[in-house]
This record gives C-alpha cells, sequence and structure tokens, in this order.
C-alpha cells in the first residue's frame, strides 16, 4: 500500500483523530497532548536551523514512538503529522492579519469564561500553556542556536518573555528576575495568545533572512589590484594614481 500524502493543513476530523490519538498514546508517557504538540512544531517551523522528524518525532510520544498495530496506521498517524507540521509551516509566512482561519493555533479557548452562575477562577483559564511548553521542548532541540540568536536580537528575547507567561503564567519584573512574579491576568493571556501568529511570522522572516545565502561583492575583473600600474597610462600604481581616495 502506498503511504497516504500529507494532507496541507488539518480539517476538523483529521485534529479530532490526532487529539485523540495523543491523548492514548503520547499524553500517558508524558508526551504532547494536541496543543503542546501545534506549539511544539510552531517553533521548529521558525527555528534556527532545520529539525528532521526522525529527530523531533520521538519528543512527540514521550521519548520512543508507539508500537502500532500494522505499518498502515504507523503510516496514517505519521501522515497526521505531517499534516500538522505543513499546517504550522504555512502558518508561519502569515502574520495576524493575513492568517486564514484553517492555519489559526490549536488550543483550548472556553468560549465564554464569564458564562454561567460564578465565572470560572483565573487558575483554570490558562490559556496557552500547553501551547508554550511545547513550544520550548521544541526550541530545547536547537538551543544553542537559538541562544545565539537571543543574545543578538532583543526583539526575539521579548517573544520568548512573551510565551514564557504563557508556559509559567508569571510577568516577571525584569529589574527584579530573582523576585516573585505578579500572576498573568486572563485578559493578559488572551492578548498574548493573539499576537502569536505576528511574533510566528517575524520570527520566519528572520530565519528566513539568516538562512539565505549572501552573494559576495565581486571586484570588476578589470580593476587593477592597488599594487599593479595604473591602466590610465601614467606609469603609477594604481594605489598612488586613480585608485587614491
Amino acid at each position: 500500500m502506498t503511504a497516504p500524502t500529507p494532507p496541507p493543513y488539518l480539517d476538523d476530523a483529521r485534529i479530532e483523530r490526532l487529539a485523540d490519538l495523543l491523548e492514548q498514546r503520547a499524553v500517558p508517557f508524558k508526551g504532547l497532548n494536541l496543543e503542546a504538540l501545534d506549539g511544539f512544531l510552531s517553533a521548529l517551523a521558525v527555528s534556527p536551523s532545520p529539525v528532521e522528524p526522525e529527530e523531533w518525532t520521538p519528543a512527540v510520544w514521550g521519548g520512543k514512538p508507539p508500537r502500532w498495530d500494522s505499518s498502515d496506521e504507523a503510516a496514517a498517524v505519521d501522515a497526521l503529522l505531517m499534516g500538522h507540521w505543513n499546517m504550522c509551516a504555512a502558518r508561519v509566512r502569515h502574520d495576524g492579519d493575513t492568517l486564514p482561519e484553517h492555519l489559526a493555533p490549536l488550543m483550548w479557548l472556553p468560549e465564554d469564561p464569564e458564562e454561567g452562575e460564578e465565572p470560572l477562577p483565573e487558575e483554570e483559564l490558562d490559556v496557552g500553556r500547553d501551547w508554550a511548553v511545547g513550544f520550548f521542548e521544541a526550541v530545547a532541540l536547537r538551543e544553542a542556536e537559538w541562544d545565539k540568536w537571543l543574545a543578538q536580537n532583543d526583539w526575539i528575547e521579548e517573544i520568548f518573555d512573551m510565551v514564557e507567561r504563557l508556559a509559567s503564567g508569571e510577568v516577571v519584573d525584569p529589574e527584579q528576575p530573582d523576585a516573585p512574579g505578579t500572576p498573568l491576568r486572563y485578559a493578559e493571556r488572551l492578548e498574548i495568545v493573539e499576537s502569536l501568529p505576528s511574533m510566528l511570522a517575524d520570527l520566519n522572516h528572520h530565519r528566513v533572512e539568516a538562512l539565505t545565502p549572501r552573494e559576495p561583492i565581486r571586484r570588476d575583473a578589470t580593476t587593477p589590484g592597488r599594487n599593479d600600474t595604473c591602466s590610465c597610462g601614467s606609469g603609477k600604481k594604481y594605489k598612488k594614481c586613480c585608485g587614491a581616495n
């Protein structure tokens, strides 16, 4: 049987299928749920260097891929994972204003946290937490390279600070990093979640720029070397004649 072709993105049926598989075969073994996988693959899509599926797939399942009932089932699961990867890779090419709905980050959002007799407590509204945890798991696969980017670009550090807030649920004062953080409010979580597509787009633009080979500046072949005789016929060295600054 020919291996199924991974879809360009996951439709609702595939999302539900993958979510169920992860809950049954990954989460019990400290693997990723669907939301964490979405953050994980999003980070891989903007990684400083490529991470091949054979390297990242074990992390999805908690360290070791499950034993499937057949090769056909294994191929179908791989197609789901690669479909999710395709979805995340397409997502980072859009900012928040141009992102199609079918490429939106996959995370749980309460329909109305104020609905009901009593509002849900803040600690139950940890929107984006699993997504952020998955994001940082992927960052760890290229930690040294990410550290280099962070050291060179303050704006990337600001993005990481925002994602860290989702993961930790705290806002840490940069002037007092060892002091207890302030709890992240639900409204603040939503603001960060809404800005994630634009953050990813910025990181992807930086990745593309960093990986694009630079054409070396070539000296015109007709230009003499600095110690060569100047071509104007003066008899002087080029650096002492037309090449003098």
